[in-house]
């Protein structure tokens, strides 16, 4: 009998295992009826029969998991409670967050030998919660672009075609939750990165509102673009790993003060009809048409379910201009510091545009953050009238894994490696949260996802709107993978 599980129950097997949800885990691990070695045992088992295809658990701890799944075996077995929510769940870290005595590239050869001393506060609170780390996973380097690849790894591969790009920068997190090799992941959003990567692979991520899951690092009372979320297989697995990650903390000024144990699920239904505003490209977007017939197929299900559906969208005048100012503002400031042999070792368009940043003046920025500001203002308008908004989560499908980055849509030339993700970045700007929630596919099986939008501080009603939707489309997400494995092997 394994040890930490109930006299006469049996373990389940390990591919059962691995393709329950995080909550189901959770409750089996909780009640005794696995135990934690089973379940990191099944997760390692299953990178191991399925990475070698895809890429996606770039630095490995199967030691270190084991130890700690065995350590939370004898304390439950000893205290008769979990030590939290994430009690025993096996996850991945985006390799962009620091994990001490782990190795953290940030996918970039200038830190390819990189092992800080220190966990970032997203690391503390998972594991404060009882997760098990078996790894880190893939992203382009220092999440720089949304497509996941960089000279130390190597290109993270989409688990539905693995001739397509798994998208980013979340690519390694999204590829490990959709193929079971880890029940959760953590990931971090500037442009898309917790919402392309979830609508490429079939898979559910958040962009909570800033500073819903704080940041205690050198910016921390300045940085509102970029956030630190959930990628997972469910919705309420998202609310669970939000639920141990969100919260205040003194070295946050700026975090929201909900604690986060409020939003753990179940998640309840929303008990009235929602006002939800619709747009397929944002007015003025280029959009594949795949993306928008699989989004203009959504509405019909947004009436069955009793929502009062409306086209209209939120002001985004001025939104790209202030986002790329301040986003080549915050690639320059992050860089500044490195010495210049570690400078040229950066890819061609950090370099850009870092350079870039570094000409902008006072004026320019001052600009960026006003618009910004005028837009934030509008939302709050905006969401007085709409309780969500919803849009598609990329404009095109998975594209094809030897393109750096997507150069044109619906015959529009795209100028930049991140212009083609404007259907996120002008929600970014916004500060509001955005669930990413598969809602179907191509007609060549690739998924589409949908950005669920309301407003500042709004996550729960995204995350309850989303368990509905979810609820009522009843997809089938699970990627090909037996096949995985073939070509794995």
């Amino acid at each position: 009998m394994p040890p930490g599980s109930k006299a006469g129950t049996v373990g389940a097997m390990p591919d059962q295992i691995v393709d329950l949800s995080a909550q189901q885990l959770r409750d089996k691990l909780v009640a005794r009826e696995v135990s934690a070695r089973e379940v990191v045992t099944a997760h390692l088992e299953r990178i191991a029969a399925v990475d070698g295809a895809v890429n996606a658990v770039v630095t490995r701890t199967p030691e270190a998991a084991l130890q700690r799944a065995a350590a939370l075996d004898d304390a439950l077995v000893r205290n008769g409670t979990p030590v939290g929510p994430l009690h025993g769940l096996p996850i991945v870290h985006k390799d962009l967050v620091l994990t001490a005595g782990v190795r953290t590239t940030f996918g970039s050869p200038a830190f390819a030998d990189h092992v800080p001393d220190t966990d970032d506060l997203i690391v503390t609170r998972m594991r404060n919660a009882g997760s098990i780390m078996l790894g880190k996973s893939n992203t382009p380097e220092f999440g720089a672009g949304s497509h996941t690849f960089n000279p130390v790894f190597g290109a993270t591969r989409n688990p539905w075609d693995l001739d397509r790009s798994c998208g980013g920068s979340s690519g390694g997190a999204a590829v490990a939750v959709a193929c079971g090799m880890a029940a959760l992941a953590d990931g971090s959003d500037l442009g898309g990165s917790l919402r392309n990567p979830p609508a490429f692979c079939g898979v559910v991520g958040l962009r909570p509102s800033v500073g819903r899951v704080p940041e205690t690092g050198p910016m921390a009372t300045r940085v509102r673009l970029s956030v630190l979320g959930p990628v997972a297989r469910t919705v309420g697995d998202c609310a669970l790993l939000l639920g141990a990650i969100a919260g205040p903390h003194a070295l946050a000024p700026t975090a929201l003060g909900e604690p986060g144990a409020g939003f753990l699920p179940p998640l309840q239904p929303v008990d009235r009809p929602l006002r939800v505003a619709v747009s397929p490209d944002l007015g003025d977007l280029p959009l594949h048409p795949h993306i928008r017939a699989v989004f203009e197929a959504l509405v019909p299900v947004l009436d069955g379910l009793g929502w009062e559906v409306e086209r209209a969208v939120p002001d985004l005048a001025g939104a790209d201009g202030a986002f790329e100012t301040i986003r080549a503002w915050n690639t320059a400031t992050r860089h500044r510091a490195l010495s210049p042999a570690r400078r040229v070792m950066l890819k061609q368009t950090i370099q850009d545009e870092a350079a870039r940043g570094e000409t902008l003046s006072a004026a320019d920025l001052a600009t960026a953050f006003q618009t910004e500001t005028r837009l934030v203002h509008g939302a709050a308008s905006f969401f007085g009238r709409h309780d969500l908004f919803l849009c598609p989560a990329t404009q095109v499908p998975a594209f094809p894994i030897g393109q750096e980055w997507v150069t044109e849509i619906d015959g529009r030339t795209m100028g930049s490696y991140i212009e083609w993700m404007r259907i996120c970045s002008r929600i970014t700007v916004l500060a509001v949260p955005s669930l990413s929630l598969p809602i179907g596919f191509t007609p060549d099986g690739l998924p589409v996802g949908v950005q669920l939008v309301a407003a500042h501080g709004a996550d729960r009603l995204v995350l309850r709107a989303g368990a509905q939707l979810e609820a009522a489309l009843a997809l089938s997400l699970r990627p090909p993978v037996e096949a995985l494995a073939a070509r794995g092997s």
